[in-house]
């Protein structure tokens, strides 16, 4: 398995001591916490997007510039970048930036969004979601793909005249990853292109994030894609990671935090059944516990979900050095015996984008092509043996 540190930069008060820092500092724990996970040896770091409520993430390409410039292997990602309200120009050219910036290093992760006040604050209507990220992400495969682009469809003006966006990616097109939280539509998108799936495993029982993952293997399958490039992500719990020497001395101290943190989150539809923390960590995804606590809940979900990389996320209202005590002790004590026991393929030699960025030698310039080409070999082979 591989490790993702993901930050969608919420800004609260800590609601048990009533302390907050600094927007500035905020942003600078990102950046720190991106450079202490590559020294820890994480294999990605990935920045949220928000547009409303109490999140700074608005700005997810300025901070993984950032990250980028004090950064040499981690691999870049989002989580996720909110492609529906975005221009899929801009998405092009701004992330394909940071891949220059990071020498190959960027993974896209994209979306609708978990923020319905989104819509309106860019001149949107919510019922339009997912015919806007279908149509986006159409657009944006093909700038990232091809050059002279020209285009038409129904959210943004035509592009009548040949488009080629600039800058170019570093080494093909990067990866594009589909975000996946309540409903079976972005794991159906994810399926049809033949994409890998991030499921949030946030807030709900794990049966629900089940279905979502069983209905994009299912699609994916009848797409005829190959099952080589089949990759799901995972999520960890609303709330952050919290390791201790014993679950009940990491209950003790993170519960009171934990609890004040849900109890105070009133969306509907989007409230985590999970309320106090003994539940939790009986029944919920959150990450919370001993190491050995840890590793088996992980394990637990990777009997059901099979999946490839895990995302963990700090508690980020607790003071900042227990962060960092927290992501190394997560590093040093989980990671290894997780890795040894859920292998993947995932960044590795079989995986095209494994060998894409500089540091991995670039062995593999188009990595999209390749991937492509695997699909369509796939279902060739397939007809055939009917």
């Amino acid at each position: 398995m591989k490790f993702q540190v993901l930050d969608i930069i919420p800004h609260l008060k800590n609601p048990v001591t009533g302390e907050i820092v600094s927007t500035a500092e905020r942003l600078n724990q990102v950046v720190q916490t991106a450079r202490r996970a590559e020294e820890l040896g994480f294999d990605s770091f990935a920045v949220g997007e928000r547009h409303a409520g109490e999140f700074i993430s608005s700005s997810p390409t300025t901070v993984l510039a950032a990250i980028a410039a004090v950064t040499d292997r981690v691999r870049l990602q989002t989580g996720v970048t909110v492609l529906s309200v975005l221009d899929p120009v801009r998405v092009a050219e701004d992330y394909a930036t940071i891949d220059q910036l990071s020498r190959g290093r960027l993974e896209l992760v994209i979306g609708k969004g978990n923020e319905v006040l989104q819509y309106p604050l860019f001149g949107l209507s919510l019922d339009d979601q997912w015919e806007l990220l279908a149509e986006k992400y159409g657009l944006l495969r093909r700038l990232w793909r091809e050059e002279n682009v020209t285009w038409t469809g129904r959210f943004r003006p035509a592009l009548t005249e040949a488009t080629t966006t600039t800058p170019r990616p570093f080494a093909g097109s990067p990866r594009i990853w589909h975000g996946s939280a309540t409903t079976l539509t972005s794991a159906a998108l994810a399926a049809q292109w033949g994409d890998p799936l991030f499921t949030a495993n946030a807030i709900q029982p794990r049966e629900n994030y089940k279905i979502l993952i069983e209905h994009y293997r299912d699609e994916y399958e009848r797409h005829g894609h190959d099952p080589r490039h089949q990759y799901l992500g995972s999520g960890s719990g609303a709330g952050g990671v919290f390791i201790a020497d014993t679950t009940q001395e990491a209950k003790r101290q993170f519960g009171p935090v934990y609890e004040a943190l849900t109890a105070g989150r009133n969306v509907p539809g989007n409230n985590s059944p999970f309320r106090d923390i003994d539940h939790a960590v009986a029944e919920g995804p959150a990450l919370v516990g001993s190491p050995e606590q840890v590793i088996d809940k992980i394990l637990s979900y990777h009997s059901l979900y099979a999946h490839d990389l895990q995302s963990i996320s700090l508690p980020t209202t607790l003071p900042f050095e227990q962060q960092l005590e927290i992501l190394e002790r997560f590093a040093l004590e989980v990671i290894p015996t997780v890795r040894a026991a859920a292998p993947t393929t995932l960044w590795e030699p079989a995986d095209p984008y494994g060998g894409r960025p500089e540091f991995a030698g670039a062995t593999s310039l188009d990595a999209a092509g390749t991937v492509t080409t695997d699909h369509a070999n796939h279902r060739r082979n397939l007809a055939h043996a009917h």
